[in-house]
């Protein structure tokens, strides 16, 4: 009797399971048919906006606004600094050389010297590389042919506020360090020198003197 009794105990579990089963996969369908029912009705109710997933994959709201850019403005000339009777106005120091290198390390030699004498440096720019080509002419003939191209590099550093006293001094200092190969000039600032570094516009110049 002992062991007949685990048998019928497992018989009727098991039975119970498949009912259980049974009557499960019978509501299914019911409960299915409800919930489409509800979709249907609270379709455009999307609660799933308040859940913390919503926006996932989405950067754009992260990055800042893009500022609109502005245009650029033309260029203008700033005053120039004529000077008193005790300090010059404003002075450029050109520097060129066939060399580039060379004279790219003398103008950052002369900007840290005037650094350091407390001289103050308004800017300090390179002026448009030139080519020269050399042309040599044949002993018995009458066609030029090339010999060289010859490229020069320029620099300016242009300062103001310096002292007539003091002048002297400095102009002695930059020269005895000057390299071979350098040219060194120095000059008051003029309209000029600031026109200089302008890309000319020869066409555009053409059409306004035929305006005027």
């Amino acid at each position: 009797m002992s062991a007949a009794l685990p048998k019928v105990l497992c018989l009727k579990k098991g039975a119970l399971l498949k009912q259980v089963f049974a009557l499960s996969r019978a509501a299914t369908p019911r409960e299915s048919h409800l919930c489409a029912a509800d979709d249907a009705l609270l379709s455009c109710h999307r609660h799933y906006r308040a859940r913390p997933t919503h926006g996932i994959g989405r950067f754009k709201y992260l990055l800042p606004k893009e500022v609109p850019k502005k245009k650029k403005d033309k260029v203008q000339m700033k005053e120039i600094n004529a000077g008193t009777d005790y300090e010059y106005g404003d002075i450029n120091i050109q520097m060129t050389s066939y060399d580039m290198c060379l004279v790219e390390h003398f103008a950052q030699y002369v900007h840290k010297l005037c650094n350091k004498l407390s001289i103050r440096v308004n800017e300090s720019y390179a002026m448009p590389t030139k080519t020269e080509e050399v042309l040599f002419l044949e002993e018995r003939g009458s066609k030029l042919q090339l010999d060289a191209v010859l490229t020069t590099h320029q620099r300016v550093i242009q300062i103001s506020h310096l002292s007539s006293t003091f002048a002297p001094i400095l102009l002695e200092i930059i020269q005895s360090n000057q390299p071979e190969g350098v040219h060194l000039l120095v000059k008051e600032h003029t309209e000029a020198d600031f026109k200089s570094r302008l890309k000319a516009r020869p066409e555009l110049e053409e059409l306004k003197a035929q305006m005027n």
